[in-house]
């Protein structure tokens, strides 16, 4: 029970940062039809420099200036590169988002070396919130799921119940009629690119120090970011905030989980035996191949359910 309990609050602490990344990438197809590659780039940039500003400043105005920087560069991106591509199609803005990864990448690496960050979680934060069974509970990942919440339930009450949040989803089904209407339809796209990298560098910031900030942080949240997308649904912010649970729950107790498919079988009578390609995958334990979970997931969902878990046939 101890171990089940605390892999639940682990899995839900990773599941609501995968969600966070996720969000910024779901508005940013959903309401531009821009399948952003750079995403997980800008969740890198905001960990780098969360951690240069807090050398100076601390990690709290880090917390409200390192999305703000990212959300800046999202806007300059959005008005000085996508929407000189845009006329071209979607294959011009993919190939425009691809390279960014490559120039963000070697900036970081240029600017911050190969080795990791010693980017740590602030002291105000560095204690145990509770005990769970003998087993202590930090108190910063109750602030991330904290700061999660509060972007969820933000965004939602945005897009939902303000005049904004119309105005977007007018300029997003109809933009001629919202520019007839006195909207100024760029304007609101490089909000709304501007406001997806706003929370993928709010994601790095809380997330560099959570796990670990180096150059190749992006590479590993990238795939598993798209994962959580198509899963969901594109476009879907609530099927990407299902998918970011379901897959942060699978990939945190596959750690734990020392078991294969044969050691299953085995109380039902069935003994693997020989040394054929199929005894060897079965007798796998779920630990080696958690991070595989995902993958078969998304091809599993492209299979059976093309459209996501949430997403329309549209989409």
């Amino acid at each position: 029970m101890q171990i089940v309990l605390i892999e639940v609050l682990n899995g839900l602490v990773y599941g609501m940062l995968l969600f966070m990344l996720a969000s910024g990438l779901t508005l940013i197809f959903s309401m531009m039809g821009v399948l952003n590659f750079a995403h997980a780039s800008i969740y890198m940039l905001g960990a780098y420099l969360a951690f240069t500003i807090s050398q100076f400043l601390g990690f709290f105005p880090a917390l409200i200036i390192a999305p703000i920087l990212c959300g800046a560069l999202g806007a300059a991106i959005e008005i000085w590169g996508l929407r000189r591509v845009h006329h071209n199609g979607h294959t011009a803005e993919l190939l425009f988002t691809f390279g960014l990864v490559f120039i963000i990448q070697r900036l970081v690496q240029m600017t911050w070396g190969m080795l990791p960050m010693a980017y740590r979680v602030p002291p105000s934060l560095d204690f145990p919130l509770f005990e769970l069974y003998g087993a202590n509970f930090p108190a910063y990942r109750g602030f991330m799921l904290l700061v999660s919440a509060g972007m969820l339930l933000g965004t939602w009450l945005l897009l939902k119940k303000t005049r904004i949040g119309l105005i977007i989803q007018a300029a997003l089904t109809h933009p001629s009629m919202a520019s007839a209407l006195g909207h100024n339809v760029p304007f609101v796209f490089t909000t709304v690119f501007a406001g997806g990298c706003l929370l993928a560098g709010l994601a790095g910031v809380i997330g560099g120090n959570y796990q670990t900030t180096e150059p190749g942080m992006a590479d590993a949240m990238g795939p598993i970011v798209f994962v959580v997308v198509v899963f969901g649904g594109l476009g879907s912010l609530a099927g990407c905030f299902i998918a970011s649970i379901i897959i942060g729950m699978i990939q945190t107790f596959a750690v734990v989980i020392d078991y294969s498919i044969a050691d299953l079988l085995r109380p039902l009578g069935v003994v693997l035996t020989g040394d054929t390609l199929l005894t060897e995958l079965l007798t796998v334990p779920v630990a080696r191949i958690g991070a595989l979970l995902p993958l078969v997931m998304m091809v599993a969902i492209l299979l059976f359910r093309p459209r996501g878990l949430m997403g329309t046939r549209d989409a």
